[in-house]
Formats: structure tokens, sequence, C-alpha cells
């Protein structure tokens, strides 16, 4: 077990176990262990000749390559904080971010750096924007870093106000980490890394899980489903994880263009539902389960479906060194099998949001993280998602899960994306709307939908319209925003 307490020093001790060993692989290029521990060295020195004080912000607008992770370990080395900017952020929420959280540098992939210098004038803190690592050979002593100390502050997506920024110590990075790779025991696995290192889930159940037990990560730059599975297949990938929207295109891509991906042991899948239908298609391809997860930026990864115990459809039970509750929203314990707020206690939890203790009050009660997720828990400690409290539909009195809906539709096999919403009625409260992206060029109408959710719902869940789109809206993690399928509503008149 890797006996670091900072996440720099984590580095350090996989290199001094196996220097030689090959950390990195991206593209044509691949970095050893010593190669990647003295270069964040270098740079975490560099950045303290530059002027850069512990704590100080340093953003990272670049997709997943070896310099993503050379920037991350040296802020770690240096005792800075990292803030991940997501790739899909416009000028406007850059520029939030940016001022937010008083960056001073901010490395900016050479393609992307014209947004980052379209704001600089709005963010008065940003000193510098660089589009390469520099190659200096600085000699400044490197600062003991405590295992409290702010490592990232990674902000959510802001879909219902600004972006709060999530603020992660070493020490909950650290924490989550030991526990993702209890999956990971054997050191000949070879980790995928499908979604941005600038997000949660690619950073800390994929990226940090890699470097903790000295084992090879293959980088994907840019999420391309056929790419994914050539590189699976190419280096014998044995674990990845994955938002669910883009397992929904890989497994499409493995229909179209099967390889070989008998090397694969295990896929995670989390930051939203992931369909029962979308799962048993992935494991008549691959061989294996999803095994899902349940988490979000504030907590990490709190959940596993066992692989040897699989529940489809349920986000699985606690792991290791998590408390998860079901509790009513005076904060009391529910029975079994009754729904109400998911929350969390651990130290894989957040401190806080940055510079917002408002809304760091709010996120917490009694040591609990509040989610303002809904879940429910059955006898054997499975624990299944049952929507977000604000999605939740009520007709005549009724609540309906969005996610139960959903599900019904999409095992039509002319649906490839649906979205379902509650709308006001002055008779029954709420109305459920339903919208649906169907595979290309499938002929398939609104009615046969309704009739296939009748067959399988009971009639007060069934949607009263189903519109046929081209696409559904996404946030910036690929989830469906229901916020905007509302928006939608009054120009279709439903």
């Amino acid at each position: 077990m890797n006996p670091s307490k900072t996440l720099g020093h984590m580095l350090g001790c996989s290199a001094g176990q196996d220097p030689h060993k090959t950390a990195l692989y991206c593209g044509d290029r691949c970095m050893s262990y010593a190669e990647l521990d003295q270069s964040t060295t270098r740079l975490a020195r560099w950045f303290l000749e530059e002027g850069l004080r512990p704590g100080d912000r340093v953003a990272i607008h670049w997709s997943n390559s070896i310099e993503v992770v050379q920037l991350f370990f040296a802020i770690f080395k240096a005792g800075l904080i990292a803030v991940p900017l997501n790739l899909r952020l416009k000028s406007v929420e850059l520029a939030y971010i940016l001022g937010h959280s008083q960056a001073a540098f901010c490395f900016s992939e050479p393609a992307l750096a014209s947004l980052i210098e379209g704001v600089k004038a709005d963010c008065p803190s940003l000193r510098r924007i660089l589009t390469e690592l520099p190659n200096a050979d600085a000699s400044a002593e490197l600062p003991e870093v405590l295992e409290d100390q702010p490592a990232a502050i990674l902000y959510t997506s802001g879909t219902t106000a600004r972006p709060k920024g999530t603020t992660h110590t070493h020490k909950s990075f650290l924490h989550t980490t030991r526990i993702m790779v209890i999956d990971l025991s054997d050191h000949t696995d070879t980790i995928l890394v499908v979604t941005q290192m600038l997000h949660a889930s690619g950073l800390n159940a994929a990226m940090l899980p890699a470097i903790y037990l000295g084992i090879s990560a293959v980088l994907v730059p840019a999420f391309d489903p056929g790419l994914v599975l050539d590189l699976i297949e190419r280096f014998r990938c044995t674990y990845a994880i994955a938002l669910p929207a883009l397992l929904l295109f890989v497994v499409e891509e493995q229909t179209r263009q099967p390889r070989d991906v008998s090397c694969l042991r295990t896929w995670i899948a989390g930051g939203d539902v992931v369909s029962v239908h979308l799962q048993e298609r992935f494991q008549a391809l691959f061989g294996i389960p999803v095994q899902e997860v349940y988490g979000m930026t504030e907590t990490l990864l709190a959940t596993l479906n066992p692989r040897d115990a699989l529940r489809p459809g349920s986000i699985g039970k606690a792991k290791p060194g998590f408390e998860v509750s079901i509790m009513d929203f005076e904060g009391k314990a529910v029975p079994d099998g009754e729904t109400g707020e998911i929350v969390i206690r651990s130290l894989a939890n957040c401190v806080g949001y940055w510079n917002d203790p408002a809304a760091t009050e709010e996120l917490f009660r009694d040591g609990w993280l509040q989610t303002g997720d809904l879940g429910s828990r059955d006898t054997s400690g499975y624990y299944w998602f049952r929507g977000r409290k604000k999605e939740i539909i009520v007709r005549a009195g009724s609540n309906i899960s969005p996610q139960e809906v959903e599900e019904a539709l999409y095992i039509h096999p002319a649906v490839l994306e649906a979205g379902v919403i509650g709308v006001p009625d002055e008779t029954y409260g709420e109305r459920i709307i339903a919208f649906v992206a169907l595979r290309a060029g499938d002929p398939t109408e609104e009615q046969e939908l309704r009739e296939h959710a009748r067959q399988i719902l009971a009639d007060y869940k069934v949607p009263e319209r189903i519109f046929l789109v081209p696409q559904l809206p996404k946030g910036l993690t690929g989830k469906v925003q229901r916020r905007a399928l509302k928006e939608l509503v009054p120009a279709l008149q439903c």
C-alpha cells in the first residue's frame, strides 16, 4: 500500500518502486515514472521561482495529455491549488471561474488559448497565460505540503446558478483513491482514462489510482468511441471508467465494428443513471457487467455495484470508508425501502465551496453532506437512485421518478436517448412530457412509443406527450439537462 499522505509524495513513492515503468501513454508518446517524477519536480520549482506561493491557484485548460498530468503533480508538489477548466465552457463561464478562483496562471492548450486570452482583461488576478510547459532547470526548495491543504478546486457545472468551487484536499483525494484501488489490486492492470482529467471522475477515479499503484495509464485526448476501443485493443486495457453518455456511444461503436476487448476486467460508469437496457447491451458485447457507481463532485465516488453480486439498476453498496444514509428532510434516517435524501459522511467529502461560506454551510448538516439526490436502501444494503429533489414529478399526489419513465422508453429498440420532465397542470399539479431522440433513420412515431410505455408503466406514469427531437440538450458532463427540456415546451406547444 502506498504510504503517501500527499499527492506529490504519492508519485515519488511509485517512481521509487519502479522508475522505468511506463506511467503514461498518449498517442505516440509515453513517459516513465522516473521522467514524470523528475519533470514535475522541476516544474514545481519553476512555479516557485516565478513568484507563486503555496495556496496560489493555477488553472488548467488542456485536453487529456501528458502535459495535464505533469501540471497536476507539479501543482501538488509546490503546494499550489489546481483549477481545472471544463473544455466545453464558453467565455463568460471561463471568466467567472478564473475571476472567482483568482487564478494567477493559466495553462491553456494552444488550440484553446484564444478563449483565455479573450477574457484576460476581465480577470485582474490572471498574470500569465502559457501554452506550453517551461523547460527550466529551477532550483527553488519545495515547501512542506500538508494533507489538509487544498489540492484542487473543481467547479460544478452550474445548471441552476453560478458554478460553485468544490474544494478538495490532498487527504480527500487520497482517501477515495485508496478505496478505488481495491478493485485494481493486480499491478499488471492498465487503466484507460476516457473522461477528461479536468472532471472529477477522470482525475480521481482513473488517473490518481493509476499513479497510486504505479501502473500504466492510457490517455484518451478527446472522446471518440472508435479510438476508445482501438486503445483497449492495442494496449490491452483492463479497467475503464466513463460517464453513461459516453458509454452509449462505445456500445454503439462495438456493435457496428467489434474490437478484441477480451482484456477488459472492469468498466465503471457513474455521474448519471445508467439504464438497465444499456447495461444489458454492454454485457452482451463486452462479456463483463457495467459496475454502476454513485457520487458527485462534492463526495467523489461513494457507492459501487459489486461485480460478484451485481444488481442491475442499483448504484450498489457503500464503499469502505464511506457512510451512506437515507434521511428525510429533517435529518432523520428513514426505514429501508423508503425514499429520502442520500447523505454521505466520509474523509473523501470536499471541505466546502471556495470563497462561499453560506453555500458551504447549507451543504453540511451534523457532519453529513447533503447531496440533493433521492434514493432508497434495500434490506441487503444496496442503494437505489430515485431522482433529484427538484426533478421528482408530482402528479395527482403521486411521486413519479423521471428516471423510471426514461428506463421504460429505453427498452424500445428505436430509442437512442430519452429525457422526461414534469410541466404544470391545473388539474393534476404536473403532467409528464418526454423527449426522445431516435436512432438514425428509424420511422417510429410518438403513438407507438406511448403504447410501448403503457405496457410497462402504470397509466399515471405514461407520458402525455412524447416529442421526437434530433438530440437532447446536455450539460458539460454529458447529462441530459431537464431544465433545458422545460424551456423547449412552449415552443412545441404541448
